[in-house]
């Protein structure tokens, strides 16, 4: 009776300093040591996904599907000549409507509106820039460029590195909690993961006069495992 006593002062003091780890008691069965863990990578993509299209209005259908055709076929060939794989392009959106003008409680029909675009992978994270600069000159005046992120495309290394991390975190925590309470740490009752990644930020040149070709940095990309552990009191 005495041990349990002070086994719950324990769970009082350690519950009010550290909410992310404690040690309870229950009837109900909850009982046991709750630790949360953490473990961080980073690694540096090999992926460069990108939406890239044209978008144009004409005065009729006919006009602006045709124009937009052409525009968004030089496009395409020019990512399959820089070397981008047909599996590797996309089509994301293909739209047609009609755009008005609004004056004075009339509407004037402007012209129709094409938006053809496809999304991107480039593998060849050095040869990047050129690609897209070589896309959006095809393009022409109605390129549109947008949603650049990057990725690592095979990250099983490093979700591997990060859940070792997260894991060695919550078992000191524990360990350390057990003796700290006089109790045994027992097995794992139970652990549930969440997984993060922080993506790099994509950056370009203030000035595209003035470099050879668009400068794109992939940076690093953080993989982030959470564990959250519970263990049995031993005996």
């Amino acid at each position: 009776m005495r041990r349990i006593i002070a086994f719950v002062a324990a769970v009082f003091v350690l519950s009010a300093c550290t909410p992310n780890v404690s040690v309870s008691t229950s009837s109900s069965g909850e009982q046991g040591i709750k630790v949360t863990g953490q473990g961080e990578v980073s690694g540096t993509p090999d992926t460069l996904t990108v939406d890239l299209g044209v978008s144009l209005r004409e005065n009729t259908v006919e006009e602006a599907t045709t124009h937009a055709a052409d525009l968004a076929g030089n496009l395409i060939d020019a990512l399959k000549n820089q070397g981008v794989e047909d599996k590797d392009i996309q089509t994301r959106n293909y739209a047609i409507y009609p755009e008005y003008d609004y004056k004075n409680d009339t509407q004037t029909l402007l012209g129709y509106r094409v938006t053809n675009t496809v999304t991107v992978k480039v593998r060849n994270l050095d040869n990047a820039g050129s690609i897209i600069d070589a896309a959006t000159a095809a393009g022409g005046d109605a390129v549109q460029v947008s949603g650049v992120s990057f990725s690592i495309e095979d990250d099983d290394a490093l979700l591997q590195d990060a859940r070792t991390q997260a894991w060695e975190d919550a078992k000191a925590k524990a360990d350390q909690l057990a003796s700290l309470s006089g109790v045994t740490l027992g097995a794992p009752l139970s652990i549930t993961e969440s997984v993060s990644s922080q993506p790099p930020i994509y950056r370009a040149a203030d000035s595209l006069e003035t470099a050879g070709s668009t400068p794109i940095e992939a940076g690093s990309q953080t993989v982030t495992v959470v564990l959250d552990v519970r263990y049995s009191i031993g005996e």
